[in-house]
């Protein structure tokens, strides 16, 4: 059974971003080499701070959104404090 991660990563710019994928470590590779999503395309290196194994692609994509709609002070909450 495939496993999915929910994940944030901290940007360059010291934002935040939250993204679902099935393979972390080449959706990461995906992110600092321009090809990831728009939003960190401009903003790398990028590094993981915070992640969460789900067990299928529909609960990982609900959890992202949830994700998305908190704001930075919930999700560095998350993450462990600020930084």
């Amino acid at each position: 059974m495939k496993r999915y991660v929910v994940y944030l990563l901290e940007c360059r710019d010291g934002t935040l971003y939250a993204g679902s994928t099935a393979d972390l470590g080449r959706r990461l590779e995906e992110h600092n080499a321009g090809r990831g999503a728009r939003y960190t395309r401009g903003r790398t290196p990028v590094r993981v701070v915070w992640s969460e194994e789900l067990p299928d692609r529909s609960t990982a994509l609900r959890r992202e959104g949830e994700l998305k709609r908190l704001g930075r002070a919930a999700k560095l909450r998350l993450v462990g404090g600020e930084r």
